[in-house]
């Protein structure tokens, strides 16, 4: 996907201002071996843009002045009430540096999973992103999560996730959080067992004789 940018000389609040009102949005690009360079976009492209996943998190390529840029977009300020961008982050990437990113979860089969056909199951997207590591050229715009065998009873769990060739997951240690989970409709919940009664409190013992 591409970027169309303009390096700006005016910085600050006003020129920011006055940027907006011309219908163009003040960004940044950092990172790489330049320096970090304020732009200009225009907006409405831009805005039609992010609406779309894959600008999120897929590597762009981004027209500065005319000369030629890879980028990934880092953040988007957007206004408090109006569907306006404020202001815009991209960090250039290098085809041999490893970058930290994440990218969204699409779901496929669950309307022919067990637990769909068999149990008339709910199926519940605990997580729908993952952070990963990898590099650029090996950027997926998205992981695939396959539910066709998913079953009542065994929710999917990140470990389940079958990750692209020279695509690294990152998670703490130990960690194996569940990404799916299925809702049987009406199944009764379990009641907790009952708690042992009270052993009866023992005699009281004879007053001793004086």
């Amino acid at each position: 996907m591409k970027v169309v940018a303009k390096t700006r000389s005016e910085q600050g609040s006003g020129a920011s201002r006055r940027l907006r009102r011309a219908g163009l949005v003040p960004g940044i690009v950092y990172g790489g071996k330049g320096a970090a360079t304020p732009v200009s976009i225009e907006h409405n492209p831009l805005y039609h843009a992010l609406r779309v996943e894959a600008f999120h998190s897929s590597i762009l390529d981004m027209e500065l002045d005319g000369a030629r840029e890879r980028v990934l977009l880092r953040d988007v300020q957007w206004h408090a009430y109006k569907p306006q961008v404020m202001h815009i982050d991209f960090q250039r990437v290098a085809a041999d540096e490893k970058i930290t990113v994440k990218v969204p979860l699409h779901f496929v089969n669950q309307e022919v999973s067990p637990a769909v056909k068999l149990t008339a199951g709910i199926i519940g997207h605990v997580v729908n992103e993952v952070e990963i590591s990898c590099l650029p050229d090996d950027l997926p715009s998205f992981i695939e999560v396959d539910l066709a065998n998913l079953e009542a009873g065994k929710p999917v769990h990140f470990s389940d996730i079958v990750f692209p060739k020279g695509v690294t997951p990152l998670t703490h240690a130990g960690d194996d959080p569940v990404i799916v989970t299925v809702t049987i409709p009406g199944a009764a919940e379990e009641e907790p067992a009952p708690a042992p009664a009270a052993a009866p409190a023992a005699a009281a013992a004879p007053a001793a004789k004086k």
